[in-house]
């Protein structure tokens, strides 16, 4: 997966996350033998890294982000997330796809206590749903690293610093499969980066933005960073 660092537009639309077509197959709608899916999966990888600014201390910050239950569902909006267990959320992300081909996938997520100021996230299975023609691997962690740089309103000033190693495995409609598997490949990939460009962008906002007010501290929008975003064929953060 190719993974670069250009800058998205944030997500207006308050229903789908995401949502793209492409105009490489026609509108025609395609048979149940067309539809039937495909045994092998394609599988789409990418290896993303980032970080979210927060003006306070790694205590402080700590504190917030052990509280999930008080801002992840708030934060998370327009997804839909739902309690699943102690610390788990079933996530929906939103309607997305190519070809003519859409998805609207939901995953669960097991948010880790924190481990020395360390937070992972890993998939967990939802209660009663079998997800339709593909599966989701979501591998995250999240480290809290405190910097003495002074700011206009803090003397404090913690970054979120994280990665993630995803992994998804579609099953495609056989009407998929008759297309080129480089094509379907690079498109797949294409999309996979972007979806996850423009949710961290969403949610790193949101968070922000509830975090400082939390705190009273006042929080203004930066214009728009190029976070460093890499691939690693064999990362070792989540080993």
């Amino acid at each position: 997966m190719q993974a670069n660092s250009a800058d998205h537009q944030p997500i207006e639309n308050s229903n789908p996350i995401l949502s793209v077509t492409s105009g490489l197959v026609d509108d025609n709608v395609p048979t149940m033998e067309e539809s039937a899916y495909h045994a092998e999966p394609t599988c789409f990888h990418g290896y993303y890294k980032g970080c979210m600014d927060m003006y306070a201390d790694a205590e402080t910050v700590a504190k917030y982000l052990d509280v999930h239950h008080g801002w992840f569902r708030r934060c998370a909006h327009p997804m839909k997330a739902e309690p699943l267990g102690e610390n788990g959320y079933a996530l929906t992300i939103g309607r997305f796809g190519s070809f003519g081909y859409e998805v609207e996938p939901k995953v669960g997520l097991d948010l880790l206590p924190q481990d020395q100021g360390v937070y992972r996230i890993k998939t967990i299975p939802v209660p009663g749903y079998e997800a339709p023609g593909y599966d989701v691997d979501f591998q995250a962690a999240l480290e809290l690293v405190e910097s003495n740089a002074e700011t206009a309103t803090t003397a404090k000033l913690t970054q979120v610093v994280w990665e993630l190693n995803l992994e998804v495995a579609v099953q495609f409609p056989r009407f998929i499969q008759a297309l080129p598997k480089s094509l379907v490949q690079t498109t797949g990939d294409r999309l996979l980066n972007q979806i996850v460009r423009q949710v961290s962008r969403c949610l790193t906002h949101k968070v922000q933005e509830d975090f400082h007010s939390s705190i009273n501290v006042p929080f203004a929008k930066k214009p728009r960073r190029k976070y460093p975003w890499s691939r690693s064929q064999n990362p070792s953060a989540h080993n």
